[in-house]
């Protein structure tokens, strides 16, 4: 799993078990808890601010404190007058008293009721809110494909093919000596450790593997225009140039029934296959070389090719010895029936 797929899982979690704390009792610390802020100020919801402010004085000239004598009668005074002093704040604002209302009509709306609440809490701009949850987006972004790509180049590095391909154009860079990076022959290896001519070497080997192999797709290496706030920023640009793109489609190839060159025939390859650009840029050169030899920009030709390529694998597939003793206990036992006969 990915970093940004952790993040938003967990995002998530925490999001969730904010909104159903206390079998679902979440709002008992928002508004008036699990009370009625109009039963508490005995008005309702049709009730004016006047009203709602003369019966709050009443109330409060009732169960004010210092009109009680008693420890116990004192204390339930305390906490009638806090809770008509709550209800009084929810109910004297309208943003306020608005979001309440919503709350009463959609209670089961928590994150709107989380984000309202302490949106007026904290005094919290929206604007702000967006700019930051795109600030995170693209540097989750750029870290994860920085890191993909960091995994292609440490598994270019393991394999012998590649590896050797690497040394041999260091040592023809080292005119032959094979000479490390400290560029002091003999000399400048005995200055080292075992680990750390290794740890050269390996980073000798990725500086080569860097500078020459082209990594396409999903582990390419990344670029800033990749991010989410640059493309955002250039959103009005990819527009007009796609506008423009389709509008020249229409024109050459639709009215004007122009050949389709090379661009336009690898586009009708990846529709046909269904691919987004990024997976089929993944596609071996020679590999896409036979697509176009195959003329498979035409329908016919890749249905034609499809056809034969189902074909292909279903031949495959018989030919295969554990395919094929999954067939023959298919067709002995069935799929429903438990056995343990080898």
């Amino acid at each position: 799993m990915t970093t940004a797929a952790r993040l938003v899982g967990w995002t998530v979690v925490l999001l969730g078990i904010c909104a159903t704390t206390a079998d679902g009792h979440y709002l008992d610390s928002y508004y008036c808890g699990q009370d009625n802020c109009y039963e508490l100020l005995g008005v309702s919801r049709e009730s004016t601010k006047q009203e709602i402010a003369k019966s709050y004085r009443q109330l409060a000239r009732k169960y004010h404190p210092d009109l009680h004598h008693g420890a116990e009668q004192k204390q339930a005074a305390e906490e009638s007058f806090k809770r008509i002093a709550t209800a009084y704040e929810v109910l004297k604002d309208e943003e306020s008293r608005n979001d309440y209302n919503y709350l009463l009509d959609n209670p089961q709306a928590y994150y709107a009721h989380f984000y309202r609440y302490y949106r007026r809490k904290a005094k919290i701009d929206v604007r702000l809110v967006i700019v930051v949850t795109i600030s995170i987006i693209s540097g989750i972004q750029y870290v994860t494909r920085w890191q993909r790509y960091d995994t292609a180049i440490k598994y270019f590095m393991s394999l012998p093919k590649y590896r050797n391909k690497a040394m041999e154009m260091i040592n023809q860079s080292n005119g032959g000596g094979g000479g490390g990076a400290g560029g002091s022959g003999k000399q400048g290896r005995v200055k080292l450790s075992k680990a750390e001519q290794r740890k050269e070497h390996d980073e000798q080997i990725r500086k080569v593997i860097e500078n020459n192999m082209d990594i396409q797709g999903a582990y390419a290496k990344p670029e800033i225009k990749d991010i989410l706030w640059i493309q955002l920023f250039l959103l009005p640009y990819t527009v007009g140039r796609y506008l423009w793109w389709a509008g020249r489609w229409v024109w050459k190839f639709t009215l004007l029934k122009q050949p389709y060159g090379r661009e336009e025939q690898l586009y009708l390859i990846r529709r046909y296959m269904r691919l987004t650009a990024v997976q089929f840029d993944a596609i071996e050169p020679e590999t896409v070389e036979q697509f176009l030899r195959q003329q498979l920009w035409i329908k016919s030709n890749y249905d034609r090719w499809k056809v034969e390529q189902e074909n292909e694998k279903k031949k495959q597939m018989a030919d295969n010895p554990r395919y094929k003793a999954y067939r023959r206990y298919m067709k002995n036992h069935g799929p429903g029936r438990l056995t343990f006969e080898e």
